[in-house]
């Protein structure tokens, strides 16, 4: 099950989806702003498809994606973020891959080193995990809801890379190109999806004990309660019936 799977998954189970929610539309629009720095016809760029696609996964308004664009392209203010990605190892070595979008980075990497050294892990150079990562469009459907059949017969058809059984969810791995599209088909089959987003899914797990687990956990909360902080990725293989705080 990838990593970033079964953390969703624990948290939800721990309440703090639900309480996170406040920060959805405000991590999408970010992302929105961070895409149309590259131009903003969506046409033309493939991460800013994208990223509407996952914007409306999540409901964001479109008169929201419409400001987000605008900011991001400069034609309204407010659009001053800079996206970058911060590398460590959390307990037990798993590497992980804090995604930001802020308008301070002095501020944010002092904030992210010191919540890593809090936790029991350590910042790394660039480049020190991220090559165990790959960007991808990741979505996830309700298992009990649909088969694996109908599944895959509406992703694959329209150009997904694979579907994969993670318990209580079939996800759905697509390349960044190929997102927006696989969103779209699935929308167009009545298929309601949990979440669509992209995101740094590792090449391989790290299988870790519930301790560890425990441990990890904390850190990679932690990291993501943080205001300029978009996404956090493990390459960890959480204990199926890890115990929730």
């Amino acid at each position: 099950m990838s990593g970033h799977s079964k953390w969703a998954n624990i948290q939800h189970r721990k309440g703090r989806q639900d309480a996170k929610r406040g920060k959805v539309f405000t991590k999408a629009a970010k992302e929105i702003i961070i895409a149309a720095k590259s131009g903003g016809d969506p046409a033309g760029n493939p991460r800013l498809r994208a990223a509407i696609a996952a914007a409306k996964a999540v409901n964001l308004p479109k008169d929201k994606i419409e400001a987000a664009i605008r900011k991001g392209t400069g034609e309204d203010a407010g659009g001053d973020f800079t996206e970058a990605f911060y590398e460590g190892y959390g307990p037990g070595g798993i590497a992980i891959m804090v995604e930001v979008a802020t308008d301070n980075k002095n501020r944010t990497v002092a904030d992210v080193r010191h919540l890593f050294t809090k936790h029991g892990g350590q910042m790394g150079e660039n480049g020190s995990v991220a090559w165990m990562f790959e960007r991808k469009g990741v979505i996830e459907v309700d298992r009990n809801a649909y088969t694996e059949d109908a599944i895959m017969e509406a992703a694959l058809d329209a150009g997904a890379d694979d579907v994969l059984d993670e318990g209580e969810t079939w996800t759905i791995q697509t390349a960044m190109a190929d997102f927006a599209a696989v969103r779209d088909a699935l929308e167009a089959a009545n298929v309601a999806m949990q979440s669509a987003e992209l995101a740094m899914v590792p090449a391989n797990l790290v299988a870790v004990d519930a301790e560890t687990g425990a441990k990890l956990l904390r850190l990679m909360d932690a990291l993501d309660d943080n205001d300029d902080v978009q996404n956090v990725y493990a390459n960890a293989d959480f204990p199926d019936d890890m115990a929730v705080e």
